[in-house]
């Protein structure tokens, strides 16, 4: 896929002498993540509670060295939702106007990279499973495939596909 940086068609402002983009559709696509931050610190609390009166059984009955493990427990499990946290940074942004449709994604460092495709002539590729509904969505033009919203659940999928569908009907319906 090609690595494009434009900037979308734009009106000028009734308002004054600015000059903004006629957007059609805008969406920004972020993994889901069912655990909130204050829902992570109960569940620490609760597994640090777990591991400290654990700990403290086992160091009474004299199996001191295995109190360290569950210290070790507790560290490994706030390293993997630090993690899960740090990759829910990533989003793709779907943005469209008459003349572009343009595909921002950003990675969970901060890298971006920007898709160009003319929404007259893009598609949206959905694949379906009669159990799980949409499970693969890509948008293709001239050859050239890109994969969108991987991340998302199947609910979030077919409603992204059904709003922008709609939305790529209307560029080439106007």
């Amino acid at each position: 896929m090609t690595r494009t940086v434009t900037q979308p068609a734009s009106r000028p402002d009734p308002d004054g002498d600015d000059l903004r983009p006629e957007l059609l559709f805008h969406a920004t696509l972020k993994p889901y993540r069912s655990l909130s931050p204050r829902g992570y610190a109960a569940l620490l609390m609760v597994f640090g509670a777990t591991c400290f009166l654990s700990g403290l059984l086992f160091w009474s009955i004299g199996a001191w060295p295995i109190a360290g493990f569950f210290g070790l427990d507790i560290l490994i499990l706030q390293f993997a939702f630090r993690m899960n946290y740090r990759s829910a940074r990533a989003c793709e942004i779907v943005e469209m106007t008459p003349e572009h449709l343009t595909v921002r994604r950003i990675a969970a460092n901060g890298r971006s990279e920007d898709f160009d495709f003319n929404p007259y002539w893009a598609k949206l590729e959905v694949d379906r499973h009669e159990e799980w509904g949409i499970v693969r969505m890509a948008l293709a033009s001239h050859g050239r495939r890109l994969s969108i919203g991987s991340f998302l659940n199947p609910d979030d999928r077919e409603s992204f596909a059904r709003a922008f569908s709609k939305a790529l009907a209307s560029v080439r319906h106007a």
